[in-house]
């Protein structure tokens, strides 16, 4: 398959699986809407990092026998159920921010680092126990055994972008002036709903059969 066709089919395919709600979007609509666009932009870059693990091993062909092992597949479901358990029991804890006149850059509760909330962002995504069959279908389309290596990084480079253009976006729509302004005032409750959103999912994960 030609480069160039190869990447017109990642970026329809990736698109569509970055736009369907999941724990990434949660994160990212949480983190934006609660400490404001910094903090949604850099969730979004770890967002994006974390999709390296599963571009590396699928690369090399692990993604296959990720997917097609029981055991691979539970200890994957354990940790990624867990940390979504985490993140949205974080997110039930919430309590009501001081309000403050800035809006956007600057948060509503006390400032996080940059480090922490790309770490964040990039566990939510490395953590995502779909990631394996998802992959492995997705480079059983566009890639072969003789494809040199240096293409295999355009594809994953490639990924990685849309992956971060498509949540760097959403933190940039939610954070216009105008919709945080809607959303300010009831942000913790907003934090609560998603909190729950992302206890669901990790409930969801760990209750789902292997």
């Amino acid at each position: 398959m030609e480069i160039l066709h190869g990447l017109v089919v990642i970026t329809f395919v990736h698109l569509l699986a970055a736009a369907s709600p999941g724990p990434d979007f949660v994160l990212v609509t949480q983190q934006t809407l609660n400490h404001g666009k910094r903090i949604g932009l850099l969730c979004s870059l770890g967002i994006a990092l974390g999709l390296s693990i599963h571009i590396v091993y699928s690369a090399f062909g692990l993604a296959a026998v990720i997917a097609n092992s029981a055991e691979a597949l539970w200890a994957i479901k354990l940790l990624g159920g867990a940390y979504l358990l985490y993140l949205g029991i974080k997110g039930l804890r919430s309590r009501p921010a001081a309000v403050t006149a800035n809006i956007g850059d600057a948060p509503v509760v006390a400032p996080r680092s940059a480090l922490r909330t790309v770490g964040t962002g990039f566990l939510c995504n490395a953590l995502n126990p779909k990631a394996p069959i998802y992959f492995v279908s997705l480079f059983t389309i566009v890639l072969s055994p003789s494809m040199p290596l240096y293409q295999i990084a355009i594809y994953g480079a490639w990924i990685m972008l849309i992956q971060l253009g498509w949540f760097s976006a959403v933190a940039l729509l939610l954070s216009t002036p105008p919709i945080h302004r809607g959303f300010k005032r009831f942000s913790h409750w907003i934090d609560r709903v998603l909190g729950l959103a992302m206890v669901a999912l990790g409930i969801k994960v760990l209750t789902t059969r292997v």
